[in-house]
Formats: C-alpha cells, structure tokens, sequence
C-alpha cells in the first residue's frame, strides 16, 4: 500500500541529488598549479615544478636556431620567462643593455678596492698657461712664512697672488681646449673599461708607426700579409677596402715582385691587363 508512496519519495530525492551535482561549478587549476590526479599519483613519482620548467628550457643553442640575430644570445637567457622575446629586444635598434654585473655574485665595483687612484691632473690645455708653477711658487712662499705673516694674511688677505694674462687664459679655453673622451650613446660603464686599449682612433688598412716598428716593416715597404691577400682576395669584413698592390696602385717609388721591399704580382683583370692600367 505505501510502497507506491516511498517510491515516488525516492526518486525525488536521486533527481534532487543529480541537479545538485550538475548545478556544482566545476574549478579549473592554473597549468602551472599541476595538482595531480589519484591515477598519476599511483602509476608514478611526482615531478617538481622545478624539475618540470627545467625539462622544458630550451638550451643555447635551440634558442640560437630560433632568433634573428643569435650573437646576441648569452647563457643567462634561457632562464627568462620569454626567452625569444628578449632576445629580440636586446637585438633591437638603438636599445640600452642591461649592466653585465646584474648577474655577478660580488658586490659591484669590489674589485677595485685595494687598486690606488691617481692624483687630479690638470688637462694640457690648462698647465700650458703655466698656473701649476703659479701655485706651487704661491704654497711654497706661504709655508716659509712666520707665524705671525700668517695671522696677518688671514686678517688681511691680499688679492691677486695668480695673475695670469688674459690673452694665455682666451687661448687656452677657446683655442687650444680639447674635447675631454665620453662614452657613447648607449655605452654602459663596467669593471676595467678604463684600462681596455681605445680603438676608436683606428682604422682598416692603416698601420701605425708602433705597428711598423714592432713587425720592423721598413718605409715604403707592404706588410707582410700582402702576398695571402693576392692569393685568397680582401678581408671578408672589408671587401671594398681599397689595399695598395692588390685593388689600388702601390705607392709612388715602390716596385712589383717578391724582393724585400717589393708588391708582388701585380693584380690583373680577364684580358690579362693590371688593374692600374685598366683604371
């Protein structure tokens, strides 16, 4: 009799039970969260977060392969959380890098703790006036003074010990000042930089009097890479520089041929003409 009635009872309650469970918000987690599920823990070892991003790094040379420009590429960048996207903001145009000693465990500049730092110089322009003499002449003549000079000068001080004429002062701030070395745009001081030899005075092809001297290249003399240059062709940095015995004449008063002294064969085009004379 009242089998009917519960029956009806309980599937009100298994439909109420379903709709709760359709009705519960299902929690999506973060890919980074990885929570495990009840059948990866059984089959296997957990992998740590670090073990896992450490799998997926990409190494130096992968990253390499995947850039525009790869001599830009350092260890440190595979680390990144965008290794491609700073790569390629390093590379670009005109951009500032970061300070090398970011990464560098020392503090910065402790190197240079015990190194002594020179005395204050006075720029050539300025010591050719002749206001070092000046002054040295001035401290010493105040330290021969007595006790009693010196109580006097602070009472009473006299002006105009350094008088330096006016024209040596024009000349030497508005004639003969030199431009004092600054670095360039985008140039970031280091560790060192300042004893690093400065290449921007020098230029492809040109050799210096020290360079001479120390390869003992007598005057009007090719260097002695000459004769590979005739062989294997310019520089492949520089293929349009113009180098004399091999795209340009030799200098007047030098000679072809493979004496001391002299240019080599002489560069010729198809027909088999110097190139001097085709010019």
């Amino acid at each position: 009799m009242y089998r009917d009635v519960i029956s009806k009872f309980e599937k009100r309650e298994n439909e109420e039970s379903a709709s709760k469970e359709i009705d519960k918000p299902e929690v999506y987690f973060d890919d980074d969260d990885d929570i495990p599920d009840e059948e990866e823990e059984a089959s296997g070892p957990k992998i740590s977060k670090k073990k896992r991003k450490e799998m997926n790094k990409l190494s130096v040379a992968e990253l390499k392969a995947l850039v525009r420009k790869p001599e830009t590429v350092e260890w440190t960048d595979t680390s990144a959380s965008d290794p491609r996207l700073l790569v390629h903001i390093k590379a670009y145009r005109n951009v500032v890098p970061v300070p090398t000693h970011w990464s560098l465990k020392r503090e910065y500049l402790s190197s240079k703790r015990g190194v002594e730092k020179p005395p204050f110089t006075l720029p050539k322009f300025i010591q050719e006036t002749g206001i070092a003499e000046m002054r040295d002449a001035a401290l010493e003549k105040q330290d021969q003074a007595t006790l009693k000079q010196k109580q006097r000068e602070r009472v009473q001080p006299k002006m105009g010990k350094l008088d330096i004429d006016y024209q040596k002062l024009y000349e030497a701030f508005f004639r003969f000042q030199t431009k004092p070395e600054l670095t360039r745009y985008g140039e970031v001081y280091y560790e060192g930089k300042e004893y690093e030899t400065n290449l921007r005075h020098l230029r492809p092809g040109e050799l210096s009097d020290e360079l001479k001297e120390a390869l003992n290249i007598p005057p009007g003399a090719p260097p002695p890479w000459l004769i590979n240059q005739q062989r294997f062709g310019p520089p492949p940095s520089y293929p349009a520089l113009k180098i004399p015995g091999l795209n340009a004449p030799p200098p007047p008063g030098a000679m072809w041929g493979y004496h001391p002294g002299g240019y080599g064969k002489p560069p010729v085009d198809e027909h088999n003409r110097p190139l001097s004379e085709a010019c």
